[in-house]
């Protein structure tokens, strides 16, 4: 069985096609990165003309890339959400168009499905259950997996999601969109306890986040540092952007730590764009270490959106005999609890 897996939920357009018998045989992706950086975010309107443009040319590159045919695709997967509305209904559109013209079925799948499957992708699967972290600029949360479809949310952010704290940080700082990454650069040159930011919620039981606070801190430590210096240095925001980022960091183990202990798991997950996130990557490992542990991550080009966790995600729900409507519909928000369990 051969899927074309179709992302288009945000600002990337990602084609990819999974091989059953070979794995991943082709992975395209376009990022739209330059699209929106003028306007410090991503513009809907303009992600989904953007979309347009790029799919069919991606997935026509993909098949090229495999060495296949339309004839050789078995089955299509498309995001079907969450996500952008308009970014949705430009994939979902073209595989439901596509899927019927080449009689073939077609799979919505769910985008943060996609990120938590990611790691399956790899030669070191991880076996359920275990502990996953979503997080990226839209979502963090804590779930517990016991298989596929088999989720609980341990927590959740009830404000701005990890990666977005990141990204909004970063353009306090002056640096450049998307800025989470560019923020974690300047942190590498920053001096550990110069800047002291707290743990949001780690005061009190439970495992939901909140980083809205984070970000109105370092917006405060940043205008403070202005009136003492008059112009910002190089260092003092090498050293603010540490202590954000070690903030974040620490806030995150600390509750990682607790889900683990509270599912008595011994695995951890970690998918999504800030998965990426070195520092993130070293303390997660080190904690994993002491709990006689492991964790588990994507390659670094799945852990952002892609179209291979799609058409990986979308391979195992055809050949479990699920199928999507020909009637269109997409989902901007959508719960991870609502989707069909795999036993």
């Amino acid at each position: 069985m051969r899927i074309l897996g179709i992302e288009t939920s945000c600002d990337e357009t990602g084609i990819a096609i999974y091989d059953e018998k070979k794995g991943l045989v082709a992975n395209q992706l376009y990022s739209q990165i330059d699209l929106h950086a003028d306007y410090g975010g991503v513009v809907p309107e303009l992600a989904s003309r953007d979309h347009i443009r790029k799919t069919i040319p991606l997935i026509i590159s993909a098949l090229e890339e495999a060495k296949l045919t339309s004839k050789d695709i078995d089955g299509i997967a498309y995001t079907c959400g969450p996500g952008l509305v308009g970014a949705l209904l430009v994939g979902s559109t073209i595989a439901r168009a596509l899927a019927y013209a080449w009689n073939i079925p077609a799979i919505g799948v769910h985008h943060m499905e996609g990120h938590l499957l990611a790691p399956m992708l790899e030669d070191n699967k991880p076996q359920f259950p275990f502990v996953a972290l979503l997080i990226s600029g839209g979502h963090t949360q804590l779930v517990r997996v016991d298989g596929i479809g088999k989720y609980q949310v341990l927590g959740e952010s009830i404000d701005d999601a990890a990666g977005e704290a990141f990204d909004k940080t970063a353009k306090l700082l002056g640096l450049d969109y998307p800025g989470g990454a560019a923020l974690s650069r300047l942190a590498e040159k920053g001096q550990a306890n110069r800047f002291i930011f707290p743990r949001p919620m780690t005061d009190r039981p439970g495992l939901d986040f909140s980083f809205s606070g984070l970000k109105t801190f370092a917006a405060n430590t940043i205008n403070q540092a202005i009136k003492d210096e008059k112009i910002l240095s190089e260092q003092t925001r090498a050293d603010i952007a540490y202590a954000f980022q070690q903030a974040v960091v620490e806030t995150i183990v600390i509750k990682c730590r607790r889900a683990l202990k509270e599912t008595s798991f011994n695995r951890l997950v970690i998918a999504g764009g800030v998965s990426a996130n070195k520092q993130l990557r070293q303390s997660l490992g080190e904690l994993m270490t002491q709990l006689k542990g492991e964790v588990f991550y994507p390659q670094t080009q799945f852990c952002t959106d892609n179209g291979a966790m799609i058409a990986y995600t979308g391979f195992i729900r055809l050949k479990n005999g699920e199928t999507s409507p020909l009637a269109l519909e997409v989902k901007p928000r959508w719960a991870m609890t609502e989707l069909n369990s795999i036993t």
